[in-house]
This record gives C-alpha cells, structure tokens and sequence, in this order.
C-alpha cells in the first residue's frame, strides 16, 4: 500500500481582503489622478487630497464601533475593513484618533481603501509588527509618527502611489511657509488641501503641543519597515525641524519642502 503525502496548504495573506474585479473596485475606491502610477512624469503638478471626512457617514460610526471592540478585547490584528460594505469603505479617507487605544494590535490590514491620510495617532500603536494597507493607491503619504512604532518591522505598501517613490520619482506637494506664529492660524481646522491634513495638535518630533512659534512642516523620506515612505513633518519651532534625520539612501537626503526639489533618478529613467 502506497502513503499519500498530506495536500500542502497555503495561507492567503490577506483573508477575505483581495482585490475585488476591476469592474467592482470603483465600489470600494474612488479613482486616483493625483498623478501617474505606471509612467514617469517627475515635472508633474501634485498637491493634497482636499477630501475631509464625513463623520455622520455610515462607515465611519461603525469603524468607531470596530475600534472599541478591538480596543477593549485587546486583539492583536485588526482588519476593520472586512466588517465594512463597499459603500461604507468607500465612505474612509482617514482614521480616528482613537486607533491611539490600539496599543495591542500587531497587525493593522488596511488593503484595498479609500484612505487619503493616516493620523499622527498612528504612533501610539506600539506593538505594531505589520503594517498593511496595499493597493490603497489614493494613499500618497504618511505621517512622521509612524516611525514611533519601534517594533514594526514588515509593512506591504503599494510604493508607485508614493511621493517620490523610487520607480516613478513623481513630484511631492509645495508645503506652505512656515508662519511665524500660529495666532492667525487654527491648527484644529485647517484646510488639508493647503496643509495636507485637516488639523495638527502637537509636534511630530518632541510631541509636545503646537505652541506660538509657528507651524514647521517638512518631507523627508525614511525607511520604515519594508519600505521607504514619504514623511510628514508637523514640527513646532525650527529647532525640532533642525534635529530631523537624513533622508533614505538613493532618496532626497536631507528634509525638504517639495515643489520642484531635486531628485534622485528613477528607476526607469
């Protein structure tokens, strides 16, 4: 009698978050033309998504929901999106602050959304491992907080929505002028199309609240996990923007405030 091997299995990354058919995926993802993901274009016009989130939608009460679920059972993946339907995914362009109360999960799936910006938030998830929000091409960058998740060491991005990315060099959005004082300036509503997100708090470097002095905000593109990403700098005074790392190797080296900055080339050049 002859022993048959047991069939081997293979795990499916990403569960029940594959990519829908394309003529399905405009239910889930608004199309993207900040620039072009397949070509070169390094002279291109670039700026911010102006999207601001509606907070009485649907989908954004039940991630709310999802995220106390998640906050009180302690879970160590979260994949929020899965509990969604198209519509209601369709209906995310950012998260909440209170993923902060995520500081259990090691996983965060994020595949296949409509997400434009991530909050600063972000960096009080610090037991996150992985990070995971592929195909999510309106997702161009990410906040400098990010790099406060010591632990996370594997990240699965899709790069050719990147500022900057290394393939396509495309161009990263003119930051405003840093204003020396913030007295004419209301950091808690701000209009994301000039300042990329609606509303910065405290300093992405020292953490400590957005004071008098002004409003610094710089790119600098840094690895972080698997990947390279573009950064956004939020920084209190010119010191905090001063104390900033070099950029990635074959990336801008030093930090930056985009427009028409000098690149290294692509990798299709």
């Amino acid at each position: 009698m002859t022993s048959e091997r047991e069939p081997q299995l293979h795990v499916n990354r990403w569960g029940d978050t594959s990519d829908p058919a394309p003529e399905q995926r405009g239910a889930r993802q608004d199309v993207c033309a900040c620039f072009d993901q397949s070509r070169a274009h390094p002279r291109a016009r670039v700026g911010f998504h102006a999207e601001r989130q509606d907070t009485s939608a649907p989908g954004w009460r039940r991630l709310l929901e999802l995220i106390d679920e998640a906050a009180a059972d302690g879970r160590e993946e979260f994949r929020p999106l899965v509990e969604l339907s198209q519509e209601e995914r369709r209906q995310i362009v950012t998260l909440p602050p209170s993923i902060a109360r995520l500081s259990a999960v090691k996983h965060l799936v994020l595949y296949g959304s409509n997400l434009v910006r991530i909050p600063p938030a972000i960096g009080a998830m610090t037991s996150l491992e992985e990070f995971t929000p592929y195909t999510s091409y309106r997702l161009h960058w990410f906040p400098y907080e990010i790099t406060r998740c010591r632990k996370l060491a594997r990240s699965t991005v899709s790069t050719r929505a990147l500022f900057g990315n290394y393939k396509l060099r495309p161009p990263f959005p003119r930051l405003q002028p840093s204003p020396d004082s913030v007295t004419d300036l209301d950091p808690g509503n701000l209009d994301p199309r000039r300042w990329g997100t609606t509303a910065v708090h405290r300093c992405s470097v020292c953490d400590l609240p957005i004071g008098q002095a002004g409003l610094h905000q710089m790119w600098i593109s840094l690895r972080v996990a698997t990947d390279v990403l573009p950064l956004l700098v939020n920084a209190c005074s010119s010191a905090c923007a001063a104390a900033l790392p070099s950029g990635a190797r074959d990336y801008i080296p030093t930090p930056h405030t985009g427009g028409r900055v000098d690149q290294p080339p692509s990798e299709w050049d």
